[in-house]
């Protein structure tokens, strides 16, 4: 063996996997002329192991387990991740009136999909979606992160269920049109609802202070009760002997206890716009034109905790250097393709993406469009944003780590490093060049897209 070689048996050794692995359906070997392992980092000749749905090595020369399936490629990097979707959502909750802020997107998938749209998709290399609800609403509930599977339920590829919150400002049907105050007070009330999710987690945490504090006076007078328990005793007895001596009715004191605070009333809504307040899910914000962006800037800035995702943002150059300076994402459709609310992004600018990137902004991309086949679309999209100005590695970033970081699944997907799903494609060529084709992908481990089918 190679001097450099790893074996079977030794990665298992330090895995505490078992050595044998005679199902070669759930045991992959993917040998590479390069695997990027995440962005700006590759290896060169290397080899990815899978087993049971996770990577378990990269390395050289590394050997096959028994009856494991082994495949080869010139290029292994990360599936691609749709930030803006609707894939696999019931058609019925994305027009649903009555979307509020606690609606959870992981309860209206549909179950139903068409696996021929699943399989066109995972050819074009995606295999996760960042999906919402009620996309052209003003709020869009909790959104979720879910894997693009062919086989799997649609309970079992949800990778995060509370992937974020989605709110929308001026985005109604022709909002091109809308007067400017109602596009002013759309953003007043985007705001005003992180307003009351904050007042609500305040009171909260008073509460909780408050509850500690009257649980300490009253353990205290407990233990105050307990040490004088004999002498009160003995002073109730010489008052009752007396009042008896002396004709009158012995009357009891009352024990007073401190009254217990109020905890405040539960609400579903506004549970989760405190979490978002409170920095703990993604704000993902709609908004295009610039007299809502900046409103919203202004008014976001004592949300200091909020990790804003500005979707859409078409006149969203002219802030560039604040959104870089307060490190605000912005999720981008360089190219409307089709996709819903063409009123608002008709006049897309596919320089866009790159004259952000270019001032130092973060960029997420997403297909933005509720066709059943649109997600098939984001590989083109970021090529179209590449071929206006995008660099290729920062367009990459946006499709693979940089989406599973904003939508806090990097743990498990985005990149290809041992211990996440092995979510992967094996390509032909470098990532988002033409010519390229998606020879092999695997989704949670599985093979599930070949150069035979």
């Amino acid at each position: 063996m190679h001097p450099q070689a790893i074996c079977w048996a030794a990665i298992c050794a330090v895995l505490g996997a078992p050595a044998s692995a005679s199902d070669g359906g759930s045991t992959t070997l993917i040998r590479a002329e390069k695997v990027i392992i995440r962005p700006g980092r590759i290896e060169e000749k290397t080899s990815v192991l899978v087993q049971d749905g996770k990577i378990v090595a990269i390395g050289a020369n590394l050997t096959a387990p028994e009856g494991a399936r082994e495949i080869e490629g010139k290029v292994v990097c990360a599936g691609f991740i749709d930030a803006w979707s609707t894939f696999g959502v019931d058609e019925a909750a994305l027009r649903d009136e009555r979307v509020s802020a606690a609606s959870m997107t992981s309860d209206a998938l549909n179950p139903y999909v068409d696996e021929r749209y699943r399989l066109e998709i995972l050819r074009a290399g995606v295999t996760a979606l960042r999906v919402g609800v009620a996309p052209n609403g003003k709020v869009g509930g909790v959104g979720a992160v879910i894997r693009n599977h062919p086989r799997r339920s649609e309970h079992d590829v949800v990778l995060l269920k509370d992937a974020c919150v989605a709110l929308g400002v001026g985005i109604t049907r022709g909002a091109r049109g809308m007067d400017p105050f109602d596009r002013l007070a759309d953003v007043d009330r985007a705001l005003g609802a992180l307003g009351d999710g904050l007042s609500y987690l305040q009171d909260k945490v008073e509460y909780k202070h408050e509850l500690e504090a009257w649980q300490k006076t009253i353990a205290e007078k407990e233990k105050e009760l307990d040490e004088n328990a004999k002498k009160a005793k003995k002073d109730r007895e010489k008052e009752k002997s007396e009042a008896e001596k002396a004709g009158k009715e012995f009357k009891e004191k009352a024990y007073k206890e401190d009254k217990r605070p109020k905890a405040p009333r539960w609400d579903d809504d506004k549970e989760v716009l405190a979490r978002a307040a409170n920095g703990e899910l993604p704000v993902v914000i709609e908004a295009h034109r610039a007299i809502e962006l900046r409103s919203l800037l202004e008014g976001a800035e004592k949300y200091d905790r909020v990790r804003w995702v500005l979707a859409g943002a078409s006149d969203a150059a002219d802030f560039a250097e604040e959104l870089a300076e307060r490190k605000i994402l912005v999720l981008v459709v360089p190219m409307p393709l089709g996709q819903f609310r063409a009123d608002e992004q008709h006049d897309a600018d596919p320089s866009l993406p790159g004259r952000l990137a270019e001032a130092g902004v973060q960029l997420l991309i997403g297909s933005g469009s509720e066709r059943a086949l649109g997600s098939r679309d984001l590989p083109i999209l970021a090529q179209i944003a590449i071929g206006n100005g995008l660099p290729r590695e920062q367009a990459f970033e946006a499709l693979t780590l940089g989406a599973a970081r904003a939508f806090d699944v990097s743990q498990r997907i985005g990149s290809v490093e041992v211990g996440k799903d092995a979510d992967l494609l094996v390509l032909d060529g470098e990532p988002l060049v033409a010519g390229t084709r998606v020879r092999y992908v695997l989704s949670g481990g599985d093979l599930v897209i070949t150069p035979e089918n």
